[in-house]
Formats: structure tokens, C-alpha cells, sequence
């Protein structure tokens, strides 16, 4: 606001005002600043280069204070570049410290709102709690001992907290074992300490009894080992005498067992030699066997070629008619082609074949010419449908740009987007045009000039729906807002259009100002759109200016947003200018007039497509039919050549058929010479099949006697095989007994073994009990103890039982019982002193508070009486009602005391205390 101000403030309490942006916190800022205050005081900003002007690199701030003496020159120098401040005392430089303890030696307290409040600190004001306002107050206004007074009587009050928790800790407290502790949690009285000491004594009997059950426990637990010891020394002697016995068993039983074993072995050896001649007998059978089959397939392959013979024999025959049919068919055949040759008459058949070629050529002419047409046609074919293709893929992608705006108007405003959905499938309910949100319907014609729009069209009007009727637009937003409940917002056109409204003047004129468009030339819009735009938004009179209108600020509105209103209250001219905003909404624009032209072309290649389909047909119609008359000529030519070749042909084929017939005639079979040839080879091999069988049954006989002589072993063998599983049974069984024997014989002699083990260790256990070396013998008196004790291991068990069960019921006794009796007596004793200390110390913190109380409370209650007088006669002068009083809950409570502040702005309220929350923004600055 100021680039150099001076203010002559005045005594007691001065206050700073007038209208917004007059400066009114530059100099309530630059007093807290050139006080030493932080920035945080002020709540404007937390960096002091933040205060000075913009545009300039340092600022000065100099406060002259009044004293008696000389006056105080306090003078502060802000560097923006790094935020630094450079100080001086009655213009000498000097450093924030110095500073600092003038400020307090003046008693002056920028941070403290009940002596400086600023502007924007009002609600903080509001916000402080009653006792940090009373503690405010004692700082700003009261006498400088009043608030050390305070926190002296806070400070007492504390340590006289202190010692009465100490007294009722002394007095409440439990003294364990070992050492001193407090317990909060017990209420055991000092009483019942001397209770507890007088017990002691009972524990001191107690212990002693205990000390005699744990001798004699001691004395069963030496015994003990000895008698475990004896009893497995006994155990050790039975068992040794079973394993002699065992022994000797083991070895009857084994010379029993030799002469079975002797005798198995020799039946073993028997069996083996059977087996061995049973074995030779089996392959002499086999190799018998064989060579009677090898005579078996001799005899069948010599059956073979017999059958064979007799096959040779048949197909000769076969072959000889088959001969003589041919040479009946051959000769029937000349004879026929004869006669036909005899029958045909010659004639001169070129003419006609000559005129036939001359129609195939003219036919083969025409095709070709067809055939070029249709490559031509389909090369055009395949040129407009890969052109169609290419328009197609254009589309999609202004499609997909569409796509991309209804996406954005979803994702914004989702009700409109349902609203648009439900409009496309019923737009024949309505009589006119219906255009859909303005967002989707502008197309920018540069999307770089979006923000010039959307800036200039609301956001609720560029989310309309836009209808020609009034009608249609009232029946839409009645199933919108009232049967769907969406929020859509709607508008109507003009009646008489607008969209071709001229501008004021033309945009040359305003090309010297840096002007280059009017605002509706920038887009495109559906007519009714359009329209809308120019009567609402006077779209066709906004231009558009450039970096050069923004330098002719002056003279004309630039590229911001720049708004002139005049004042309801003064008649003066306003003016206003913001910063454009990004464009949100037409981003992404579609260029209409190419989606038409894209369409038209599509249209156009369909129409050449058609017509060349068209075409096509009419080709591939005239190719069958020229196809189908080639066909018919080459045949007529066929049939005319095969009429002049016909005579030639059958003479070719007689004179072949005769040669034929004579190689048939001279390859003749003589079947009675071949039947005596295969007779005489049928005798010999039946000589043969006599001989073969001869052997066969040789061998047969020698194979019988054999399996004879196998059948007698194999009854031997059996029979010593019987015999050698009778003995090996009795064996085994006998072996059973022998090894149950030997298992008895081992399982003794580990238990010997293990009890041996046992013995010793017992021995060295009882030993090591009764802390006796290897070479001691048992003492006489623990000997004679013994004899006292139990003799089994049932009775002194019962009995060690019993005596821990009687030393178990003495607990918690040890041997520093009667000392721990004699330290508890000294320490109650102590406790009775310290506790009579901190009475005394505790009487004389209660006097010294009740002296301190007198010398504060007095004064602060004149002092806040005071406040209240004015505070109210002020409230009064303004027809309203204040009061301020000293709020205290306890009155021994010093750190709870506070101000409370209650006001009254309306007659017909009460009154209510100053909170951050009741009054007003106004009411809390007033009060």
C-alpha cells in the first residue's frame, strides 16, 4: 500500500482503522516487526521478505519509544533475497538479543492479543481459555510481582500436592524382605506394620521346628541308596544263578541236535542226484520230441508240394481256355469291323471343320476382350474399397474423439451423462429439435482457443441440454428432476434467432488492439446452440485479444478476463480482471464439416461400387454364355475330324487284331503232356512221406520209454522228498527250543550284566550321599543312625513323605528371619521421624501460601473489577450488555483460575460467554 509512511501513535490504548486495502495491516505488521515480534503473531506469513512491497528487494521499518530520559530508536532492515533482518539501537547496529531485552525491560508484549491484537488474530482471541486470558492479563496491564505471584502460589500449591502424597505414602506404606518400597496400592496402617513385627516371633519358633524335620529328612535320604544298593545286590545273585542253569540246558540241547542235522544232509545229497537224472531224462524227451516234429513238418511240407502240383496243373488248364475264348472273340471282332468298313461311304468333311475354326477364333478374340474389361473393373473395385476403408477408419477416430467427450461429461457429470443415454432412445417424444450438452455439441476450430469459451460460458449452462420448445424442455426436465431424480440443467433458445446477429463492428477495426476473432468465429454449434450463445453470452461481440491487447492494457481488455460493473452505492466504475482457467470441456473437439464430407465420400464409393458390381455381372453373364458356345464348337469339330480318321482307324485295327490273333494261335498248351509231368512228381514225393513216417514212429517209441523212466524218478524223488521234510520239521522244531534256550541264556546275562551296573552305581551314589571315598567304610554313627530308620524302600519312601509333607507346611522361614525382625523394628522407628519431618514442612507451605494468596488475589480482583466497570459501561453505550469476572473452580486450585468474558448483544437473549463458536465474526471483534 505505502512506499513511505509515517504514524504518530498515542498513549494508552490506540486502535487502527478504515476501508479495505487503505493499510491498515501494513502498519499493524510493521509495529510487530519492528518490535522484535515473529511473523506468526501476525498469521499473515511465516517468512519476514514476505512483508515488504513487491517489486522491491529491502524494507525499512524505525519505531521511536518514549522514555523519561532519552527515547528509544528501534530500527529493522528486511532483505528479501535471503530473508534477513539487519537491527540497530538509536540508529547503531545491534543484534536481535539486544533488541529482545529492550522490548521486555519496556514490559512490551507483541505476542500477547490482550495488548496488541491484530486484525487476523480476532479468532485466536476467541479461542484463548480462561486461563490463559487471565494470565494474559496479568502480563499486559497488571503490576509486574502479580504474575510472579501466580506462579509462585502455582509452584506451592504443587509441592504441597507433593507432601501430602508423601504423608499418606509414609502412612499407607508395606516394608518387604530386603528392602524399602512404597505401595500406593495398599492401605495396611502403621498398626498393622507393628502387627506384622509382633508375628516374627512366631516365625522364629516356626523355623526351628522346620530345621528338625529337614535333619531327618536328610539322614532317610542318605539311607536310602544303601538299601536300593542291598536290594539289587540280591537281585544280582538270583539272576546269576538262572544263567548257570540256562547255560547248561543250551548245551544238551545242541549235542541232541548234531546226528538230525547228519542225517538231513545225506537224505539232501540223495535228493540232489535224483533231481540231476530226472533233469537228463527231461532233455533226452525234449531232444526226442523235436526231431519228431521236425518229421511232423517234413510230412506237412511234402503235403505242400502235392497241392502245389495240382494248382500248376489247374491254372494250365484255366489258361488254355481262357486262350480259346479270345481267339472266338478276336476273329468275331475282324469280322464285324469288316462289314462296317464295307458299309461306309467318303465324303469331304473340310469345309465344314474349316468354318468351325473360324468361329472359335472369333469367340477366343471376345473373351480375351472381356477378360481385359474385368481386370480393369476389379483394379477399380479394389481401389474404391481400400479408398472406403480408409474414410471408414477416419470416422471411427472422429467417433472415438466423441467417445472421449461423453467419457470426460461421465466421469464429471454423471446425472447428464444418464440424462443423455435416456434422451438418444426417446427423442420422438418431443415435437422440435433437441440438442445434447453444449460440452458435446461445441467443436473448437483450434483447440488451443478452448479457454477463451469455457471462461466465458458457465459450466452450468455448458452441461445444458438445449431445446427449440419451451414445451419440449419443460416435459424433458419434469422426467428428469421429479420421476428420475437427476440433477440436469436445461435451457431454451430464443424464439427469433440470434445465430446470424452481426457484431458491433467489424473485427478489422480492432485488429490494431491486438484483437484477431470474435468469440463465436473461434467454434462451431448446432444452429439452436449457436443461437442460445449469442442472445445469452453475446458470443458474436466478445473478441479475442493477444499478447499486444495485454501490453494496451489501458486501452482495452486483454487475454485475462476483464470485467467493468458499476457501484450500486457510489455510481463508480469497477473494473475486475482473472486469470483464464484451463479448458476442461472442449479439449477434445470433432470437425464437423469433415464427418459430413468423410459420410458424403462414403457415399459417393458406394454408388461406384454398386455400379461396378453391376457391371461385373453383366460380364461374367456374356463369359459363361461365350464359354458354353466354345464348348459346343470344339465338340461339332471333334465330332467332324473323328468322322474323317474313322475308315483309317478301323483298317488300323483289323490288321492289329489279326497279328494278335496269330501269337494266340501259336502259343497253344498241351495239357496231357503237362498232366503225366505232374502225376510222375506226385509218386516220388509219396515215396518220400513213406520214409518220413517210418522214422516218426521210431521215434515215437523211443520217446514213450523214455517218459517212463522219467516217471520212475520222479516217484523216488518224491518219496526222499517226504522223507526230507519229515526230519527238517522235527530239526526245526528241535531248533526252536534251542534258540528260545539261547535267547533266555543272552536276556539273563544282560540282566546279570545291567545289575552289576546298577550295583556299582548304587554303591557309588550311597557313597557320594554319605560323602564317603571308595576306600571308607560306612561310618559307626551313621550306622547306628540307620538302625533307627526304616529297613524297605516303602517305608522310608512313606516316611520321607511324611516329614517333607510336615516341612513343606513351614514357608517362607530362612535363617535371616530373626535378622529381618530386628531390621523391621529400626525402620517403623525411622518411618515415625520422616513422617513427624514432612508434617512440619507441609504446615509451613500452607502459611507461606496463605501469605502469597493475600498478596495476589487482592489486587487481581481489584484489578478485574476495574476491567469490568469499563468493559460494561462500553457495552452499555452501545444498547448491548458485557461483563468480565474472575472464574474460579477451587479456590485452592491456582493453575485453574481465569477470566471470563460473557456478552449480550440482543434483548432478548441472556448472557453468553465469549467462545470461538457462539458469536459472530463481528460480535467477537466488538467484544
Amino acid at each position: 500500500t505505502y512506499d513511505s509512511c509515517e504514524v504518530h501513535p498515542g498513549p494508552n490504548l490506540n486502535m487502527i482503522v478504515g476501508a479495505n486495502g487503505t493499510g491498515k495491516s501494513s502498519i499493524v505488521c510493521a509495529i510487530c516487526l519492528g518490535l522484535a515480534g515473529k511473523p506468526s503473531f501476525i498469521g499473515r506469513a511465516d517468512k519476514v521478505g514476505l512483508f515488504v512491497k513487491r517489486g522491491c528487494l529491502k524494507g525499512l521499518v524505525e519505531i521511536e519509544l518514549f522514555q523519561p530520559d532519552n527515547n528509544l530508536i528501534i530500527t529493522r532492515e528486511i532483505q528479501v533475497v535471503n530473508n534477513t533482518s539487519t537491527w540497530f539501537i538509536n540508529r547503531k547496529p545491534s543484534t536481535l538479543k539486544a533488541v529482545e531485552e529492550q522490548i521486555t525491560a519496556l514490559n512490551i508484549q507483541v505476542g500477547n492479543l490482550c495488548q496488541f491484537l491484530p486484525q487476523d488474530k480476532v479468532g485466536e482471541f476467541a479461542k484463548m481459555s480462561k486461563i490463559e486470558l487471565l494470565e494474559a492479563t496479568e502480563k499486559s496491564i497488571g503490576p509486574p510481582e502479580m504474575y510472579q505471584f501466580h506462579c509462585e502460589l502455582k509452584n506451592f500449591r504443587e509441592k504441597e500436592r507433593e507432601l501430602e502424597v508423601n504423608i499418606l505414602i509414609i502412612e499407607t506404606q508395606e516394608v518387604n524382605v530386603g528392602k524399602f518400597n512404597l505401595c500406593k496400592e495398599k492401605s495396611n496402617s502403621l498398626e498393622k506394620m507393628r502387627q506384622r513385627i509382633e508375628r516374627y516371633k512366631q516365625d522364629v519358633e516356626r523355623y526351628h521346628e522346620r530345621k528338625r524335620h529337614l535333619d531327618l529328612i536328610e539322614m532317610l535320604e542318605r539311607k536310602r541308596p544303601w538299601v536300593e544298593y542291598e536290594n539289587v545286590r540280591q537281585q544280582h545273585e538270583e539272576v546269576k544263578q538262572s544263567r548257570d542253569q540256562a547255560k547248561e540246558e543250551l548245551k544238551n540241547l545242541k549235542e541232541m541236535q548234531a546226528p538230525v542235522a547228519k542225517k538231513i544232509q545225506e537224505i539232501e545229497e540223495n535228493y540232489k542226484s535224483l533231481d540231476t537224472k530226472i533233469k537228463d531224462k527231461a532233455v533226452e524227451i525234449k531232444d526226442t520230441s523235436q526231431k519228431c516234429k521236425q518229421k511232423q513238418d517234413a510230412l506237412e511240407k511234402k503235403d505242400k508240394q502235392i497241392e502245389e502240383i495240382n494248382q500248376a496243373l489247374r491254372m494250365k488248364k484255366d489258361e488254355e481256355m481262357d486262350r480259346q475264348k479270345k481267339i472266338y472273340n478276336t476273329r468275331k471282332m475282324i469280322e464285324d469291323w469288316e462289314n462296317e468298313l464295307k458299309d461306309m461311304v467318303s465324303e469331304n468333311l473340310q469345309p465344314q471343320i474349316d468354318a468351325v475354326n473360324k468361329e472359335l477364333k472369333h469367340l477366343q478374340e471376345e473373351r480375351a476382350n472381356i477378360d481385359s474389361d474385368v481386370s480393369d473393373l476389379r483394379t477399380e473395385k479394389r481401389n474404391q474399397e481400400m479408398e472406403k476403408k480408409r474414410i471408414a477408419g477416419c470416422i471411427v477416430e472422429l467417433d472415438n474423439i466423441m467417445n472421449m467427450k461423453e467419457e470426460t461429461l461421465k466421469g464429471k457429470f454423471r446425472d447428464t451423462h444418464s440424462a443423455l443415454m435416456w434422451l438418444r432412445k426417446n427423442l420422438d417424444k418431443f415435437k422440435k429439435k433437441v440438442c445434447e450438452p453444449m460440452m458435446l455439441e461445441i467443436n473448437m476450430k483450434d483447440n488451443r482457443h478452448a479457454k477463451y469459451v469455457e471462461n466465458h460460458i458457465s459450466s452450468n449452462d455448458m452441461r445444458a441440454f438445449v431445446f427449440e420448445s419451451q414445451e419440449d424442455m419443460e416435459k424433458f426436465l419434469l422426467e428428469m428432476r421429479d420421476h428420475r431424480k437427476l440433477k440436469v440443467n436445461a435451457v431454451c433458445a430464443p424464439a427469433e434467432s440470434s445465430a446470424e446477429a452481426k457484431p458491433p463492428r467489424p473485427i478489422e477495426e480492432l485488429h490494431r488492439y491486438g484483437f484477431f476473432s470474435y468469440l463465436r468465429e473461434l467454434f462451431d454449434a448446432p444452429h439452436p446452440v449457436m443461437s442460445y450463445l449469442c442472445f445469452q453470452y453475446h458470443v458474436h461481440e466478445v473478441p479475442v485479444g493477444t499478447e499486444k491487447t495485454k501490453n494496451m492494457i489501458e486501452r482495452v481488455r486483454s487475454e485475462e478476463k476483464y470485467v467493468v460493473k458499476v457501484s450500486a452505492y457510489t455510481n463508480q466504475t469497477l473494473s475486475s480482471n482473472t486469470s483464464l482457467k484451463a479448458a476442461q470441456f472442449l479439449t477434445i473437439s470433432v470437425d464437423t464439416d469433415e464427418r459430413r464430407q468423410l459420410e458424403s465420400q462414403q457415399q459417393e464409393i458406394n454408388n461406384v461400387l454398386e455400379s461396378l458390381d453391376v457391371q461385373l455381372t453383366a460380364l461374367f453373364e456374356r463369359q459363361k454364355h461365350l464359354e458354353r458356345r466354345d464348348n459346343e464348337l470344339r465338340q461339332q469339330k471333334k465330332e467332324l475330324l473323328e468322322r474323317g480318321n474313322k475308315r483309317r482307324q478301323l483298317e488300323s485295327k483289323i490288321a492289329v487284331k489279326h497279328d494278335s490273333l496269330r501269337e494266340m494261335e501259336q502259343d497253344a498248351i498241351n495239357l496231357e503232356d503237362e498232366s503225366q509231368k505232374a502225376n510222375m512228381q506226385i509218386k516220388e514225393i509219396n515215396a518220400q512221406k513213406a520214409r518220413l513216417v517210418i522214422e516218426l514212429m521210431h521215434l515215437i517209441r523211443d520217446c514213450v520209454s523214455l517218459n517212463v523212466v522219467k516217471a520212475d524218478l520222479v516217484l523216488q524223488s518224491a518219496s526222499v522228498a517226504a522223507e526230507k521234510n519229515r526230519l527238517e520239521l522235527e530239526y526245526k522244531a528241535a531248533n526252536v527250543q534251542l534258540r528260545a534256550s539261547e535267547q533266555r541264556f543272552r536276556d539273563l546275562d544282560d540282566r546279570k550284566r545291567v545289575l552289576m551296573e546298577n550295583c556299582r552305581e548304587l554303591l557309588k551314589k550311597a557313597r557320594q550321599v554319605c560323602k564317603l571315598t571308595p576306600e571308607q567304610h560306612l561310618p559307626k554313627e551313621f550306622q547306628t543312625a540307620f538302625q533307627a530308620l526304616p529297613n524297605s524302600l516303602e517305608e522310608i519312601d512313606a516316611f520321607l513323605n511324611e516329614e517333607k509333607s510336615r516341612a513343606s507346611c513351614f514357608t517362607g522361614l530362612n535363617a535371616s528371619v530373626v535378622e529381618e525382625y530386628c531390621k523391621r523394628t529400626q525402620e517403623m522407628q525411622q518411618l515415625m521421624e520422616e513422617l513427624e519431618e514432612k508434617k512440619n514442612i507441609l504446615e509451613n507451605y500452607k502459611q507461606n501460601i496463605s501469605q502469597v494468596k493475600e498478596k495476589w488475589l487482592s489486587p487481581l480482583k481489584n484489578l478485574v473489577e476495574q476491567i469490568n466497570a469499563k468493559f460494561s459501561n462500553f457495552f452499555s453505550s452501545m444498547q448491548c450488555a458485557g461483563e468480565v469476572d474472575l472464574h474460579v473452580e477451587n479456590e485452592e486450585e491456582y493453575d485453574k483460575y481465569g477470566i471470563r468474558i460473557r456478552v449480550k448483544f440482543r434483548s432478548s437473549t441472556e448472557l453468553h460467554e465469549l467462545t470461538p463458536y457462539h458469536q459472530s465474526g463481528g460480535e467477537k471483534s466488538v467484544s
